[in-house]
């Protein structure tokens, strides 16, 4: 959960984009897009293996 503390003589766009930044930083956004629709498991389960295979493949060719 984000919290934000609005400081003594901050104006209220400061404050906004001060708790943007902090929803930004904690990963909410993209928590919240990602549970916009509901993703079968052999869904995530292929996005992570793809994932992986590209991880790999960048790993291997930076080690040349």
């Amino acid at each position: 959960m984000v919290r934000l503390i609005v400081r003594d003589r901050e104006s209220i766009q400061e404050a906004v984009r001060r708790f943007r930044k902090l929803v930004e930083r904690s990963g909410i956004k993209k928590e919240m897009r990602r549970r916009e629709y509901y993703e079968k498991p052999s869904e995530i389960k292929r996005r992570a293996r793809l994932r992986a295979e590209r991880r790999s493949r960048r790993n291997r060719l930076m080690g040349l």
